[in-house]
């Protein structure tokens, strides 16, 4: 059995068992049993209600219901569902007992209303909101979700392809109609981003069918590999191919073109109206509440901008004092500006620029995993059954510079978690990092995380789906160091990157607060980093940049990270020799991700139970 239900039983057991049984205590038992199953059976059909409401989610879990739709992107339909969670958070107050449910059910009431509270508090802000940026966007999810989510099997998965075309061509138009709106109400993202989004929207609709250019683009050769795929394995006849092949160009050229080409002609047109020095969303209407927001939802704690900050510094400080004493191990004489312009600069640090450099940087990559994967069963007693992929990004959406990044597989494993990598440029890409950001986003990272909630069998369902950034990327942080303890890093150089990676988050702190909430500049987040890590600066660039487009985001790392360190010291000091650190992990990764408050209560149940069972 899974961990929670370990737990449950535990308890409904310990409150039952002994020789002298307490009627009033084991009423008590079975009805918190009774009222939790209930609760259970419910949260299940309003996850499907909630699932059936969206395509593309449908699409990620690796179902094929709605296969040929795609989202309604407007207003009224995002107000329609959070009309809906509303109306079950007043259902489950109003139907439930929660003094009556097992402490993990309690736990799934308490997420399943504050993901309600949480988006409906972000609903009053979403003017705020850029909805294209050049790291993140519909404009370049459409030809992904189309090339790695969109299976074809047989001729009604290419139909239902050619109806998502048509769809997303709806899709973009009506997220185009929110981006004008919101424009015209203040809230425009900084000049670099409108020249990525036109950039990135051309190379999409530039190859056949959209011109004359070399070769295909990336959404007719998807399309055509999945039809070569139908008329290899005789599920459709090669007349009925050469259809599907004409019925594609005619859906990529009337309906996502013009989309694309609507996209690009609103950014031109508007971009004399963006600043060219970039600034925070503090500049934007209701700017200071809406950061204040967003670190709410990303950090899911009640920190404030100075606090973060202030926390920020203080690793800065504690992290270059760990460097120092790397820097002094490898014999390095000089200052440690000098020690990062070292690492940063000599071209031992990295591979060639080139195809072969490219393939060596992802086969270090496949043998870390392997190393990490060996140890493991020492750490963890849940493991993950998905099969993790390294790949590089796709040509339309590579860029130099830019963060690596995890997707999740599908609950079935029929879909691999998949880790990307930009490899345009590799000396944006230093040797000394490249293993603590393989343990980050593949084991015992951000794979084992995700892979282990989507796994989880006795945990409702929507609970493995959930998203909390704090949760995940604090995971993704204390995995690097955790790395560290199950035996790797043992080049010093590998200890350094391990540092630096933690610094990169530490700096995340300063820079964002910095910039969204104290007047930094873009060239005043830039340099601060460049004083305190071995960063090329093409990363820095590029980090920074996603910084500003992305507000909050970047403090969820080590908030979440010092939550999880915290907890294991409570737990170790509470247990002293009864401590289990697979117990700890399972306990801290086998209940799905949830908000960091809700976490320390889980933990907590857990190190009570261990107590019990002593």
């Amino acid at each position: 059995m899974r961990t929670v239900v370990k737990l449950t039983f535990f308890l409904v057991l310990a409150a039952c068992g002994g020789p002298a049984q307490d009627p009033a205590t084991t009423a008590a038992a079975d009805s918190a049993q009774t009222e939790t199953e209930r609760l259970n059976v419910w949260f299940e059909a309003r996850y499907e209600e909630e699932l059936m409401q969206s395509p593309i989610n449908l699409m990620f879990v690796g179902r094929k219901d709605r296969y040929g739709e795609v989202d309604d992107f407007s207003e009224a339909e995002e107000d329609r569902q959070l009309a809906w969670r509303r109306a079950t958070v007043e259902e489950m107050e109003r139907e439930f007992d929660y003094d009556k449910l097992s402490p993990e059910a309690r736990i799934s009431y308490d997420i399943w209303k504050f993901q309600y509270e949480d988006a409906a508090l972000n609903a009053e802000f979403r003017a705020n909101d850029y909805i294209f940026t050049d790291f993140f966007g519909p404009h370049v999810m459409v030809p992904m979700l189309m090339a790695n989510f969109h299976n074809v099997d047989g001729a009604a998965d290419m139909d239902d392809y050619l109806s998502r075309i048509e769809g997303f061509g709806r899709g973009l138009n009506q997220l185009i109609d929110r981006a004008e709106k919101y424009a015209e109400m203040g809230a425009r993202p900084p000049r670099f981003a409108y020249d990525g989004v036109i950039e990135q929207s051309l190379a999409v609709v530039s190859g056949a069918p959209f011109d004359d250019g070399d070769g295909p683009s990336s959404l007719q050769a998807d399309a055509y590999r999945k039809i070569d795929g139908l008329v290899e394995s005789g599920e459709i006849a090669a007349e009925e191919g050469d259809r599907y092949r004409a019925s594609i160009d005619e859906a990529l050229v009337e309906h996502l073109r013009p989309a694309y080409e609507r996209l690009v002609e609103f950014l031109e047109a508007d971009r004399e109206n963006t600043s060219a020095e970039a600034h925070g969303v503090d500049a934007l209407p209701d700017g200071k509440a809406y950061y204040n927001r967003r670190l709410a939802t990303f950090t899911t704690t009640s920190m404030t901008a100075d606090e973060i900050h202030e926390l920020g510094l203080a690793e800065v400080e504690r992290l270059r004092a760990e460097m120092e004493a790397v820097k002094r191990e490898v014999g390095f004489e000089g200052s440690l500006q000098e020690f990062f312009a070292f690492v940063r600069e000599d071209e031992q640090f990295f591979f060639p620029d080139d195809d072969g450099g490219r393939q060596a940087y992802m086969d270090a990559v496949e043998d870390h995993m392997d190393f990490i994967n060996a140890r493991l069963p020492e750490y963890f007693g849940l493991l993950p059954k998905a099969e993790l992929e390294v790949r590089r990004v796709e040509p339309y959406r590579e860029q130099d510079g830019a963060a690596q990044h995890y997707m999740p597989g599908t609950p079935d494993g029929s879909r691999p978690g998949v880790y990307y990598m930009h490899l345009s440029d590799m000396s944006a890409m230093p040797v000394p990092q490249l293993e603590v950001i393989a343990y980050h986003e593949g084991n015992p990272g951000h794979h084992m995380q995700n892979s282990i909630a989507l796994e989880l069998e006795d945990t409702p369902t929507f609970r493995t789906q959930a998203n909390f950034g704090a949760y995940g990327e604090g995971w993704g942080l204390y995995a690097e160091l955790l790395a560290k303890q199950m035996g790797a890093y043992e080049d010093p150089y590998s200890e350094f990157g391990r540092l630096s990676s933690e610094m990169w988050r530490a700096l995340r702190l300063v820079v964002d607060t910095g910039l969204h909430s104290k007047g930094w500049t873009q060239q005043q987040a830039v340099e601060f980093m460049m004083q305190n890590s071995a960063e090329p600066r093409p990363s820095v660039e590029s980090e920074v940049r996603r910084y500003i487009v992305f507000a909050g985001q970047a403090t969820s790392y080590k908030i979440g990270m010092i939550k999880i360190l915290e907890l294991r010291a409570k737990a170790e000091q509470a247990l002293g020799e009864e401590f289990d650190i697979r117990g700890f992990h399972d306990t801290v990764l086998g209940g799905g991700a949830m908000p960091l408050t809700l976490l320390e209560r889980r933990v907590e149940n857990w190190i009570a139970d261990v107590k019990a069972s002593g």
